[in-house]
């Protein structure tokens, strides 16, 4: 269990990036939305002892994160928004450089690691690659190759699938579905259907602070009979937004189609099943309407 209790973070510049977060993630898979600059990052690079917090605790089985930094290293694999790479070195060789880094000194040992993280990140076949000429999908797919090497206890990935197409992104899902069984693993995005096909419980962060948290099935079950949609005209939109509470409007086939939330329906609309997106909408209405 990790647990985050009062954290706060303001940088040099006056960004307060946290505000008073607290939160407890459990063994499994924990989604953390937000849009960007709401204070994911920040959040991810205190857990994972990249920068220090002004005022709070994190408790990971016993350690004192904030205290103890080293303790956390040593069970803590992390995969950041950006992933830089060696050029004109191959996946093994750099695989096998972090190794050592990570402290696995036995050569045997470390070939066999290696080995098997590429295996089963299915990079294998790829190894005398160089990793800067791999795609987006095969480079993130190292980054958590590189990320399990000690067999951590704590995952954190920022942002893992922005960028990435379909299939590679299915892939990946399905990589971090095998993973979350036996560790507790942190998907930090923006990217609201990720945290719908991989996550049981969930955060919603805005403005450096935690607005809702829970299981996104019973967050979604709550917005049900209030959900309400309609297809529109682009030279509607703007009136529709003065009359109701639209939290989401997006285009499907050339068409608009707008979300609004309301307990009765309002003239003109249908009722629309509710699902996450409607929850990360509304919520970041709400906060932004009370801001």
């Amino acid at each position: 269990m990790l647990t985050i209790n009062g954290l706060s973070k303001t940088y040099d510049n006056g960004v307060k990036a946290l505000d008073n977060v607290c939160l407890e993630i459990p063994k499994g898979m924990f989604g953390l939305l937000g849009p960007n600059g709401a204070g994911k990052s920040s959040l991810m690079r205190t857990i994972a002892t990249l920068q220090d917090a002004d005022t709070g605790s994190i408790n990971f089985d016993g350690i004192d994160v904030l205290n103890d930094p080293q303790a956390l290293r040593q069970r803590l694999g992390y995969l950041p928004q950006d992933f830089g790479v060696y050029p004109r070195i191959s996946a093994y060789e750099l695989l096998d450089h972090l190794a050592i880094l990570k402290g696995l000194k036995n050569s045997a040992e470390r070939k066999e690691a290696v080995d098997g993280l590429l295996a089963q990140t299915n990079l294998y076949q790829h190894k005398k690659n160089a990793v800067s000429g791999f795609s987006g999908g095969m480079r993130q797919r190292f980054g958590i190759a590189q990320a399990l090497l000690g067999d951590p206890d704590l995952l954190i990935v920022d942002e893992p699938t922005a960028g990435l197409d379909p299939e590679e992104r299915n892939r990946f899902h399905n990589l971090l579905v095998a993973l979350g069984e036996e560790k507790a693993i942190i998907l930090s995005t923006h990217i609201v259907d990720d945290v719908t096909e991989l996550c049981p419980q969930m955060a919603v962060i805005a403005s450096g602070k935690i607005i809702l948290q829970g299981n996104p099935i019973a967050l979604t079950d709550k917005l049900n009979g209030q959900i309400w949609r309609k297809t529109v005209s682009q030279h509607e939109v703007a009136d529709i937004e003065q009359a109701h509470n639209v939290i989401s409007r997006r285009l499907f086939a050339g068409q608009t189609i707008v979300h609004v939330i309301a307990e009765n329906a309002p003239e003109g609309f249908d009722l629309a099943p509710a699902n996450l997106e409607d929850v990360y909408f509304s919520t970041l209405h709400d906060h932004r309407r009370v801001a």
